[in-house]
């Protein structure tokens, strides 16, 4: 079905422009809703006193001379700073720049510089990072502290002042998020406040004012400030917000706020199902969960703890969730315990996702690994070749896209119009993602281009191999690498694992074990037992960092 710009705008803003319209409108209709909860202070903002609180720091940084377009840079560990100073921001019209909380020297260098901000926003406990990289700023930001809470200098922009009358637009600059880096310099990726609207909208669909929405992903991440944050505030819901993921105090932290949906990345599910299997496993109110990629175990972990729905897509910094796909685990009444569940009825939330043609699948039967779905309604989604053609269905490809709206993907990379111009090549946005198409027009993720590997004639997937390996209970978690071969021009493959217990780890009989489980052209060379896999704070596996470790340990 083709739709005009007009329809298309209509299913986009099917209930606010932007992510401020939608606040301001819970602050009118709601003020006394629970807006924000942090989980660390046990402190609770309705949206009342959200929204007084981020019209005063709009107020006192537009007098501070903050103004449209303005960057600043904000360096905190405290979600809360993070999510007043991001609404406080955008009601400026300024720009929200978080900044990762690990960066030290020239990493924390390289980001500051690269933003241009005007103002930096930093906890007391990081100042002596930021004050130890000055030397190497041509333009250092001026600095306002954190304090405890929400002391210091920040909380003088808290004080009464009058919000500025600046009207945000749909194609204004909202944030600049950096890519995470793991295979190359960070990019500072130009993000409007139409963008916002693209990644949450099927998320959106999704929530109630009922619902409670579980967050301890960073801010500087588009997961949680975006997916999760502001996702939740765009629809009158609660968000509860935690420092850092913890697998033991995860289910304590669902029942006691009542969190009805939440999001796993990566080892986070691992993590939970290593936990001892107990009788209050479905005791919880979480009844959606969005798992990225699609792990082979969803259905395994949805029947043990009760999950309803799970949902799976494609979501980047550059283009937002461009795809989505809705997984029934559980019938209704058989999953989330009734006196528990909240939110859309299983009915409600089938109609949101069939309404625009998006899957709808059952968890029970058999689900394609690292399902994405298919393309939201304003989206062009196709699998190019190395010369910018369309793939046939079934064959792997480049992952590439285009708006059917403006500003609905990122204006630019901050500074960088080479690779602007390259990621825009022949009018499609390349993401540096292999997949492919299957007939049914269903999307399937593959790799990242960098980490897929080549071995006798024969395109591997890292994540494949990862899956098989983990499998084994000698191994808690494994990532896979590709190393130059000692044969041939190919590659050759490197498992790294955490194993179970250190103490009985055994290489030989995973050897053994892949010998069953996988073709010889997929078998790793080698094992190699680590501590712990280098992971960033969203639980993404840092490969570089492993084929470091393996190239200094061959030279060694």
């Amino acid at each position: 079905m083709t739709r005009t710009p007009a329809e298309l705008e209509e299913i986009l803003e099917f209930d606010f422009p932007t992510a401020v319209a939608a606040l301001d409108h819970h602050v009118a209709a709601t003020p006394d809703r629970l807006a924000v909860h942090y989980g660390e202070t046990g402190e609770n903002l309705r949206y009342g006193e959200f929204g007084a609180l981020t019209d005063r720091i709009a107020g006192r940084l537009s007098a501070a001379g903050i103004g449209p377009g303005d960057r600043v840079s904000v360096l905190t560990v405290r979600p809360l700073v993070s999510t007043l100073t991001m609404y406080g921001l955008w009601k400026a019209r300024a720009v929200y720049a978080p900044v990762n909380f690990q960066y030290t020297g020239d990493l924390l260098a390289y980001q500051l510089e690269d933003t241009g901000a005007a103002l930096l926003i930093v906890d007391a406990e990081l100042l002596d990072r930021v004050r130890a990289v000055e030397s190497l700023l041509a333009h250092p930001p001026r600095v306002l502290v954190v304090e405890s809470g929400l002391g210091g200098e920040f909380g003088e922009l808290l004080g009464p002042a009058e919000r500025p009358q600046a009207e945000v637009a749909y194609d204004d600059p909202a944030n600049i998020i950096y890519t995470s880096g793991t295979t190359g310099p960070s990019k500072g990726v130009v993000q409007s406040h139409r963008w916002i609207n693209g990644y949450t909208w099927i998320g959106r669909a999704m929530l109630t004012p009922e619902d409670v929405v579980y967050n301890d992903l960073p801010m500087y991440h588009v997961g949680g400030a975006h997916f999760n944050v502001v996702r939740a505030l765009w629809t009158g819901a609660s968000v509860s917000l935690w420092d850092r993921f913890s697998p033991s105090d995860f289910w304590r932290r669902i029942r006691s706020t009542g969190c009805t949906t939440a999001v796993l990345l990566d080892v986070m599910t691992p993590w939970l199902l290593n936990a001892e299997p107990s009788g209050e496993d479905r005791l919880n109110p979480l009844n959606k969960v969005h798992m990225q990629p699609l792990p082979a175990n969803h259905h395994d972990f949805a029947e043990r703890f009760g999950i309803d729905f799970v949902t799976s897509g494609f979501g980047q910094s550059e283009t937002g969730a461009a795809l989505m796909t809705l997984t029934e685990q559980t019938r209704e009444g058989e999953g989330t315990p009734v006196e528990l569940y909240r939110g859309r009825s299983h009915a409600e939330l089938r109609e949101a996702f069939a309404r625009y043609g998006l899957p709808v699948l059952n968890g029970a039967e058999r689900v394609p690994k690292a399902i994405m779905g298919k393309p939201a309604p304003f989206m062009e989604i196709v699998v190019l070749d190395d010369r910018d053609r369309v793939c046939p269905d079934g064959v792997v490809g480049q992952l590439a896209m285009r708006p059917r709206l403006p500003a609905l993907i990122h204006h630019e990379y901050l500074k960088k119009p080479e690779a602007t111009v390259k990621a825009w090549r022949n009018l499609w946005f390349h993401t540096g993602d292999a997949a492919f198409r299957q007939e049914d027009g269903i999307f399937i993720y593959v790799d990242r281009l960098g980490d897929r590997i080549r071995v006798r004639g024969e395109n591997i997937s890292s994540f494949h191999i990862e899956e098989i390996v983990a499998k084994h209970p000698s191994v808690q978690l494994a990532a896979v690498i590709a190393v130059p071969s000692e044969e041939g021009d190919e590659d050759d493959v490197i498992a790294f694992v955490e194993p179970a217990d250190p103490d009985a780890f055994d290489s030989e009989v995973l050897v053994a074990y892949c010998h069953e489980a996988m073709p010889k052209f997929m078998r790793p060379r080698a094992f190699v037992p680590v501590t712990q896999i280098p992971r960033t704070p969203t639980n993404k596996i840092e490969k570089y960092k492993l084929r470091q470790q393996w190239t200094e340990g061959q030279q060694s």
